[in-house]
């Protein structure tokens, strides 16, 4: 259904296309130029600012690392490294 709408609308687009005069061909053609301009400028900003902001990210999410290792150092040497425990109570048991 959504292929017979789109098709009937590039139809109708197409044979107002070759109704218009050459006057107004132009106009429209230097419409979409524009248009198109436009969108090629809000992308090029848009990717400026998404490498900036990864950037970003990259250096903060390092420094998150880093604290984070900072803290977790600590609890995995009290996790997995031996006690210095020789007078307790297994030498008892």
């Amino acid at each position: 259904m959504a292929t017979f709408l789109l098709g009937a609308a590039a139809g109708a687009a197409f044979l107002k296309y070759k109704t218009m005069s050459e006057e107004e061909k132009e106009e429209m053609m230097e419409k979409f130029k524009a248009k198109a301009e436009e969108f090629k400028t809000q992308a090029n900003d848009t990717a400026e600012k998404a490498e900036g902001y990864f950037e970003e990210l990259m250096s903060k999410s390092g420094d998150a690392m880093k604290d984070m290792m900072e803290s977790s150092e600590g609890f995995l040497d009290d996790l997995f490294k031996p006690k210095d425990d020789t007078g307790g109570d297994e030498a008892k048991a």
